[in-house]
C-alpha cells in the first residue's frame, strides 16, 4: 500500500499526541493494531494473538517504544515512526511476557510518591490484551485513548483530504461502470462480485464492502448481496467502499432498472419519495460549514423527510466520519451536539426504506471546509434510470 502522508508527518502527529495526553494527565498512551498505531506511525500490523503495542510516554525525555514480536520485527522496523528514527523497536520472543516488558516500560517513566499511573489504551484493544496490562499495572486508572486521540484524528489535514478525494473518485468511477453495464439478468451476488474487482481495478487498496440490494432488498440499509436475480422494473441501492493509501471511500447511489422497456420506469409513487430523498440529502450536505453541530446536518435531513410523510422510515443516522476507519468519530446523529471544524471528513445519507417494497438512499462524503461543505463525490445524484442491458 502507497500511502500519501508525508514521514515527517508522523513525528508531528507522535508529538501532538504525547503533548494532548500529557494534558489530560496521563503517564502514557498504550497504542495497539488498529487505526490508532496506523494514525501514529504509518504501521498497519497484522491484528495476531501476539501483542504488539506503542507505548507513549507523556514524558519529553522518554521514548516511544514499539513493542513488537520478533517475528514482526522488519515490517515494524520498516513504518515511517521507525525508519524516521522517532521511535525505537523493542521485540519479544515467543516465550517472553509482553505483558511484563509493557509494564516494565511503564513503571519506568516514574511517577510522584504515591501518585497512581494514569493509562489510556486503545478502544479496540483485544479483550486478552486489556485484561493482561490490567495484571502487569494493577494500580493503574485505565481509560480510552480516544479521549485524547479523537480531536486530532477527526481533523484531516490536507495530504488526508487529498487521499480522500481520490478514494471518492475512484469508487464514483466504479458506481458509474455498474450503472452502465449488464444488471437484468445477473444476481445481486454477480455484480457485487464485479464491483469487488472494480473498486481494486480503479486504484483501491482493497475493496471492503459491497451492498447491491434489488427490488424488497433495497428496503434493508446493509442487504447481503444473495442470489436473487435482477429484474427489469425496480430499484437497486449500490453502497459501496474501500480503501486507497489506507483511507476510505464509501458512496451510495440508487439505480432503477427498465431493461430498455420505457413502461418499466419508475412508478409515481417511487419518483415522489426519491425527489424528497435527494432535496434532504442536499439540504443536509449543503448546510454543512464550521460551528454548527453534528446534528443539525441530521435533523435538516431527517426534518424535510419526516414532513413528506416518511420519517418512520428513515431508520438509521444521517452520517458517519470516515478516514483510516470506515466509520469514526464524528457521528451525525441526534443528540450529538459536538461543533463541526475544518478537516471533519463524513458521510451524508439519508435513506428511506418501506420494508418488503423497496428503499433509496444517495450518499456522499463531505468534508467540513472552511466557509462551508466540500463534496468528494461527484455522480450525479438524481435516480439513475438505466436499461440495465
Amino acid at each position: 500500500m502507497t500511502s500519501g502522508i508525508p514521514q515527517a508527518r508522523y513525528a508531528a502527529r507522535l508529538t501532538a499526541a504525547r503533548r494532548a495526553a500529557a494534558d489530560a494527565g496521563l503517564a502514557a498512551l498504550l497504542v495497539g493494531v488498529g487505526a490508532d498505531l496506523h494514525y501514529l506511525a504509518g504501521y498497519e500490523a497484522m491484528p495476531l494473538e501476539r501483542l504488539t503495542l506503542l507505548v507513549i510516554p507523556t514524558g519529553d525525555e522518554a521514548p516511544l517504544t514499539l513493542v513488537a514480536p520478533r517475528l514482526e520485527a522488519a515490517p515494524a522496523r520498516s513504518c515511517p515512526a521507525v525508519a524516521s528514527g522517532v521511535v525505537e523497536v523493542v521485540t519479544w520472543e515467543e516465550t517472553d511476557d509482553p505483558m511484563a516488558l509493557v509494564a516494565s516500560l511503564v513503571t519506568a517513566i516514574g511517577r510522584p510518591a504515591g501518585e497512581t499511573a494514569a493509562v489510556a489504551i486503545s478502544d479496540g484493544m483485544r479483550a486478552a490484551f486489556v485484561l493482561g496490562l490490567q495484571h502487569v499495572l494493577p494500580t493503574a486508572r485505565f481509560s480510552l485513548a480516544s479521549s485524547v486521540l479523537r480531536s486530532l484524528r477527526m481533523r484531516k489535514d490536507d495530504d488526508e483530504v487529498a487521499l480522500l478525494r481520490r478514494a471518492a473518485q475512484a469508487a464514483d468511477r466504479v458506481v458509474l461502470a455498474i450503472a452502465a453495464g449488464r444488471l437484468v439478468g445477473r444476481t445481486e451476488d454477480d455484480v457485487a462480485r464485479e464491483v469487488r474487482d472494480r473498486l481494486v481495478s480503479e486504484g483501491h487498496d482493497h475493496a471492503e464492502f459491497w451492498i447491491v440490494a434489488s427490488g424488497p432488498n433495497s428496503a434493508s440499509p446493509h442487504h447481503d448481496p444473495g442470489d436473487r436475480v435482477i429484474a427489469a422494473g425496480e430499484p437497486i441501492v449500490v453502497d459501496i467502499g474501500g480503501r486507497l493509501g489506507g483511507y476510505g471511500s464509501d458512496i451510495t447511489r440508487t439505480l432503477w432498472v427498465t431493461g430498455g422497456d420505457p413502461a418499466l420506469g419508475p412508478d409515481p409513487e417511487f419518483l415522489a419519495l426519491y425527489t424528497v430523498l435527494q432535496h434532504a440529502q442536499a439540504a443536509a450536505a449543503n448546510v454543512v460549514r464550521p460551528g454548527i453541530t453534528c446534528e443539525r446536518v441530521d435533523i435538516v435531513a431527517r426534518t424535510m423527510i419526516a414532513d413528506a410523510g416518511h420519517g418512520s422510515m428513515f431508520i438509521h443516522r444521517t452520517g458517519h466520519g470516515i478516514g483510516l476507519e470506515g466509520h469514526e468519530e464524528p457521528y451525525i446523529v441526534a443528540g450529538n451536539r459536538e461543533r463541526l471544524a475544518e478537516g471533519m471528513a463524513f458521510s451524508v445519507e439519508p435513506g428511506i426504506y418501506y420494508d418488503g417494497r423497496f428503499g433509496a438512499r444517495i450518499e456522499d462524503i463531505v468534508v467540513c471546509g472552511d466557509d462551508g461543505p466540500i463534496i468528494l463525490n461527484e455522480v450525479q445524484r438524481h435516480l439513475l434510470v438505466v436499461a440495465g442491458l
